[in-house]
């Protein structure tokens, strides 16, 4: 056989026109979506103008429009103006939607009137799928996500509209600095030039300098604002952003942290909060505590990375009845130099002995207090005449301490580590 597959012709006309409900198959993705919002009670969520207005021009109604924003999320179409396109070409969406075509407009207020009862909805669904047995969530993880904040106003970047004190006194010593050299070409221009090229000339710096003086009172002001700011930033635009570093870009901007709890088997997200926290490591007892309520379980395992390590958090979902299983990140540098660090002391939790690499014991000498938590020192004199001495310290002795909670942490346990006491 020779040639190609023939299409339809466009001209081709049929008895009986096609139904769009013939498009969409029993168990297509629209029509979970179609049921789902229609068992929702949009009042008790609190949509807005769930009921017609008795007067006035009629509006969409609002299930048909989150019916159009849960589609989009599916779908990754976040844009109102792609939906809006999508609406008046996409065949799924002329089901949805009754072949209603709202304007980017209608989508984008929709959305910003309705986030709280966006949210809730949410949380419907989340209850959904717990109910159904889809969703059992016995193990979950936890991560965040650094979005960029808007924060800008002509095309300035926007780390250019956040403000701290460092950020202040580094653009005073600049301005600082500029005035001095218009003072010095001032001074320059009435020595050598005469007649109208200096009276322009001097119109033009006076001009200059009278901005750059402002700016620096502006800047003054700022900083008297920021003495009574709680984490020293000020952001203009948008004032809940912060300044994220980002270790992708090796560099950072202003914008929100966003967690998010995820089903570690449907990979569901369970719940999520946006933060202006630079860093995760207090977020994780207060992400769990969301993920365990929202889950109803009375026992919850949670995995994080190695950012949300802190003994007390760790220490907090514990009393909470979480598991948390978090990576302790190697600070000390030790390892990477063939050094023996603090995993590699097995800890004998019955005798209260620390175990080193030469089999020497570390018994306890001290307890100090340190950032409010009570440190355990452990120690052994015997380091003096050790042959590992030079792969352990450069001091008379190591010490080792250990927190009073510190078997509640998970650490990361390098292979060396797993050696039995003696």
């Amino acid at each position: 056989m020779t040639g190609f597959i023939d299409g339809i012709s466009r001209d081709q006309t049929t008895l009986f026109p096609e139904r769009l409900d013939d498009w969409i198959g029993e168990d297509h993705l629209a029509r979970v979506v179609d049921l789902f919002v229609d068992q929702l009670d949009l009042g008790t969520l609190g949509f807005q103008r769930y009921a017609a207005a008795r007067t006035g021009r009629p509006g969409y109604h609002p299930a048909v429009l989150l019916k159009l924003f849960i589609y989009g999320y599916l779908n990754w179409i976040p844009s109102s103006r792609r939906l809006e396109c999508e609406a008046g070409r996409n065949v799924e969406l002329m089901w949805l939607t009754g072949r209603l075509v709202p304007d980017h407009k209608t989508i984008a207020d929709f959305r910003r009137l309705n986030g709280l009862a966006i949210r809730k909805t949410c949380a419907k669904f989340v209850e959904l799928c717990r109910w159904i047995g889809v969703l059992r969530g016995e193990v979950v993880a936890v991560d965040g996500s650094k979005f960029k904040a808007v924060n800008n106003v002509n095309n300035v970047n926007n780390r250019d509209r956040n403000f701290t004190k460092g950020k202040i006194a580094s653009r005073l010593v600049h301005l600082e600095a500029e005035v001095g050299r218009y003072i010095k070409e001032a001074d320059r221009i009435d020595r050598q030039e005469t007649g109208a090229a200096r009276a322009e000339r001097s119109a033009h710096l006076a001009g200059r300098y009278h901005r750059i003086k402002q700016e620096i009172e502006r800047l003054l002001a700022m900083d008297e604002e920021l003495s009574d700011a709680p984490d020293g930033q000020i952001s203009l635009t948008d004032p809940d952003a912060r300044a994220m570093v980002t270790r992708a870009q090796h560099s950072g901007h202003v914008g929100y942290n966003v967690q998010s709890v995820v089903d570690a088997e449907t990979h569901f997200i369970v719940t999520h909060e946006v933060t202006n926290q630079e860093h995760d490591r207090d977020l994780l007892t207060k992400m769990a505590a969301q993920a365990k309520a929202v889950l109803q379980r009375e026992d919850l395992h949670i995995l994080a990375d190695k950012g949300y390590f802190s003994a007390l958090e760790i220490l907090a979902c514990h009393k909470a009845g979480i598991t948390a299983t978090v990576p302790q990140s190697d600070t000390s540098g030790a390892l990477s130099k063939g050094h023996f660090v603090k995993a590699d002391f097995a800890y004998g939790h019955d005798v209260d002995v620390y175990r080193c690499p030469a089999g020497k014991a570390l018994t306890h000498r001290t307890t100090t207090e340190q950032q409010g938590l009570q440190m355990r020192r452990y120690w052994t004199n015997a380091c003096k005449d050790c042959a590992l001495k030079s792969r352990c310290t450069t001091g008379h002795e190591l010490r080792v301490s250990r927190w009073e909670h510190e078997h509640w942490s998970k650490p990361r346990m390098p292979a060396a580590a797993a050696r039995p006491l003696q």
